[in-house]
């Protein structure tokens, strides 16, 4: 694919600009009517397949956390999903805009993933009303012996 039209997929698909990859697992989790209806047919469309709910019994590549301020627990949320991901594996922690009904602080989500031992990478424009923070655990070092 040409630089052009990576460029033209991120103007159209919302997700291209999240790091899918073709063949990936994601797992969703905290699916509601007020999702963004658009990045997930993207991530779809990207990875060639539906994503996997919460009933799923494998580890996925990457989850998506569709979490807003009254669903409890952020640290909680953060700890179960890290639990549900391939080592390596991210989480795409979605979260209201700011100023919208629901929507997280960003410190409390800055909070809530140091706790939960992850490092924010990203931080995008996940829809109209959503926002996205990709967050990932912390590589471990590895001795060759």
């Amino acid at each position: 694919m040409s630089a052009t039209a990576d460029h033209a997929e991120e103007r159209t698909n919302p997700a291209a600009r999240l790091g899918f990859e073709p063949g990936q697992v994601v797992q969703e989790i905290g699916y509601d009517d007020d999702v963004e209806q658009e990045l997930r047919e993207g991530i779809e469309a990207i990875t060639g397949q539906e994503l996997v709910d919460e009933e799923y019994d494998d580890v996925a590549d990457v989850v998506v956390l569709w979490f807003r301020d009254e669903d409890g627990d952020l640290t909680d949320a953060l700890v179960d999903a890290i639990g549900l991901i391939e080592e390596g594996g991210a989480v795409w922690l979605m979260t209201p805009k700011t100023g919208r009904d629901s929507y997280v602080e960003p410190s409390d989500i800055n909070e809530a993933s140091q706790t939960a031992g992850l490092a924010q990478t990203k931080s995008v424009s996940a829809g109209k009303d959503w926002t996205g923070s990709r967050l990932v655990t912390p590589k471990a070092v590895r001795s060759k012996r």
